[in-house]
C-alpha cells in the first residue's frame, strides 16, 4: 500500500495499520455524526417542549373561559378534553384526519348547545340531531368560527408535527449514514495518508492539506451527495420555522382556541331564534305544536344570554416564539453544509497547517502537492488521484437516506401550504379537502425516519402518495411492455 522505497512496516504491519486507519477515521466520523444528532436532538426537546406548553396551557384555560357557558360547558367537560387529546395525539404522530375530527368537534358541540337551548319537555330524537348537524354547512350557526378556526388550526398543527418529524428524520439520517462502513479503495487510500509516513521514518510529518483533501473527498463522495437535497431540506425547515411566527402566530392560534369556542356558542345562541326556525323547516317542529317555539328560545336566550368575549394573549408569549424561532432557524443554518463541510473537518484533525504545505507528506515523500482538490461527490471523483472509486456504483444505504430527506423535504412543503400528505389520498376527485381525506377516515401512516420507509410522494396536487395494490397489476402490464420495446 505504501510507495516503494525503504521502509520498516512489514506487509502484515502494513494491514494491520491500514485497518487502524480506516477504524481510527470511521470513529472521527461516527463522532461528528454523534454531535450532529445530539444538535437535532436538542432542538426537538427544546420546540417539543415549547410546543407542548402551548398546548397544556390552551388547555388548562378552557374552564376560566369557558364556566360561563354553564351547563353547556360543565355537562360536557368531556367533549373538550378529547377536542385537545385528538390534537395532541396528532401532534405526536397519531393516524387521525385533523379535518374530520374538527368538523365532528363542531357538530357535536351544535346538538349539545341545540339541545341545551330546546324547551325541557321535548325530546329530540338521534335522527332528528342527524338532521340538524346536516345543516351546519348551510346554515352556519357558528358564523364563519368554525372554518375560521379550522383553517389557523390544521396549519398549526400540520406545521409543527412535520417540523419535529423533520428533526427526527434529520438526526436519523445523520445516524445511518454515519454507521456506514468505509470502502476498501478508502482504506487504502487512508493507509496510505496517514501511516505510510511512519513506514518511511516521517512519523512528525504531517499530510498535506490538499492531499488529505482528496482521499477525505474520494472517501466521502457518497456522503457528499446528500448535500443538495439535505442543503433544500435544511432551507425548508427554516421556512417552516419561521412561518410559527406569521400572523396569526402559533402562540395565538392555541392559546385562542377557548375563546373561539365560547364567541361561536355565544354567536349561535345570539342567533338561535333565526337557527331554530329554519331547523324546523327543514327538519320538522319536535314535539306537540307550539314547543320549542321562537318565543321559548327567546325567553331562555335572555335568561342565560353570554357576554362576547376578546382573546388577549400573553405580552410574554411573541416574546418567547420569537426567540424560539431565531434560535431554531440559527442552528439549522449552521448544519446546512455538514455533508461537504466534513471532509474538511476530517483533515484539520490530521493534516498539516497552511505553513507547512512545502514540508508535508504527499503520499510518495516530504515535498509539495501538486495536484489540484477535486470537487464534492461521487460524479466529481472520476479523476480523484488518491482514491480509486467506480463512480457508477454508488452505495444504495445511502441512497435510500437521499430518498428519505426528499420525501421528508415534500412533506415539509406540504405543510407550508397547510396540507398534510399523510392524509392525500391518490385520487385528487375523491379528496375534495386541501387536507386530503381518507375514503374510510382512518388512513394509513407511515411516519418517517423512525419508521417505515414510505415511498417518495408525488408533488403534483399537494404531493399525493400513490399505493399501488396487486389488483392493478393487469392495468400496468400493457404500459411496461410498451416502456420496454422502447
Amino acid at each position: 500500500m505504501c510507495p516503494q522505497g525503504p521502509t520498516c512496516c512489514t506487509i502484515t504491519m502494513e494491514e494491520n495499520l491500514a485497518s487502524l486507519s480506516a477504524q481510527e477515521t470511521e470513529g472521527l466520523i461516527r463522532e461528528a455524526g454523534r454531535s450532529l444528532q445530539a444538535s437535532f436532538n436538542s432542538l426537538h426537546r427544546s420546540f417539543d417542549t415549547y410546543f407542548t406548553e402551548l398546548h397544556g396551557r390552551s388547555e388548562r384555560s378552557l374552564q376560566e373561559v369557558l364556566s360561563s357557558l354553564g351547563p353547556l360547558y360543565s355537562q360536557n367537560t368531556r367533549l373538550f378534553a378529547e377536542l385537545y387529546t385528538d390534537l395532541r395525539q396528532y401532534y405526536r404522530g397519531s393516524a387521525l384526519n385533523l379535518d374530520e375530527n374538527l368538523s365532528d368537534f363542531w357538530s357535536r358541540l351544535l346538538e349539545r348547545t341545540f339541545k341545551a337551548s330546546a324547551p325541557t319537555d321535548v325530546t329530540l330524537s338521534e335522527d332528528y340531531f342527524e338532521c340538524v348537524a346536516k345543516q351546519q354547512e348551510t346554515l352556519r350557526p357558528f358564523g364563519d368560527i368554525p372554518r375560521d378556526m379550522k383553517t389557523k388550526v390544521i396549519r398549526s398543527f400540520v406545521t409543527a408535527r412535520s417540523f419535529v418529524q423533520g428533526l427526527l428524520v434529520s438526526a436519523d439520517v445523520v445516524k445511518k449514514v454515519s454507521q456506514v462502513s468505509l470502502a476498501e479503495e478508502c482504506t487504502k487510500a487512508l493507509m496510505k495518508l496517514i501511516y505510510c509516513p511512519h513506514c518511511r521514518g516521517l512519523a512528525s510529518v504531517k499530510p498535506c492539506s490538499n492531499y488529505c483533501s482528496n482521499v477525505m473527498k474520494g472517501c466521502l463522495a457518497n456522503q457528499a451527495d446528500l448535500d443538495p437535497v439535505w442543503q433544500e431540506l435544511i432551507d425548508t425547515m427554516i421556512q417552516v420555522a419561521s412561518s410559527f411566527s406569521t400572523e396569526p402566530s402559533l402562540d395565538v392560534v392555541l392559546s385562542s382556541i377557548p375563546v373561539r369556542i365560547y364567541q361561536a356558542v355565544h354567536y349561535l345562541q345570539e342567533n338561535m331564534d333565526t337557527f331554530t326556525a329554519k331547523v324546523f323547516q327543514i327538519c320538522g317542529t319536535p314535539g306537540e305544536p307550539g314547543t320549542g317555539s321562537p318565543t321559548t328560545h327567546e325567553q331562555k336566550k335572555k335568561s342565560g344570554s353570554l357576554t362576547a368575549l376578546d382573546h388577549k394573549p400573553s405580552p410574554t408569549a411573541g416574546l418567547r416564539l420569537e426567540i424560539q424561532v431565531s434560535e431554531l432557524s440559527s442552528k439549522l443554518r449552521e448544519m446546512r453544509q455538514y455533508w461537504v463541510q466534513l471532509p474538511v473537518a476530517l483533515c484539520s484533525k490530521v493534516a498539516a497547517g497552511s505553513n507547512s504545505q512545502d514540508n508535508c507528506w504527499n503520499g510518495i515523500t516530504k515535498s509539495r502537492y501538486l495536484p489540484g482538490v477535486m470537487g464534492d461527490g461521487l460524479a466529481n471523483q472520476i479523476n480523484n488521484p488518491e482514491v480509486d472509486l467506480d463512480i457508477t456504483k454508488p452505495i444504495m444505504k445511502i441512497r435510500q437516506q437521499i430518498m428519505q430527506l426528499k420525501i421528508m423535504n415534500n412533506r415539509l412543503k406540504d405543510a407550508l401550504e397547510g396540507n398534510d400528505v399523510d392524509f392525500q389520498d391518490a385520487s385528487e376527485d375523491i379528496s375534495g379537502s386541501g387536507s386530503g381525506m381518507c375514503l374510510s377516515g382512518q388512513c394509513a401512516r407511515s411516519r418517517p425516519g423512525l419508521y417505515a420507509y414510505a415511498p417518495e410522494t408525488n408533488p403534483v396536487g399537494g404531493a399525493a402518495i400513490v399505493y399501488i395494490s396487486v389488483c392493478n397489476l393487469p392495468l400496468l402490464l400493457p404500459f411496461t411492455i410498451l416502456l420496454l420495446q422502447r
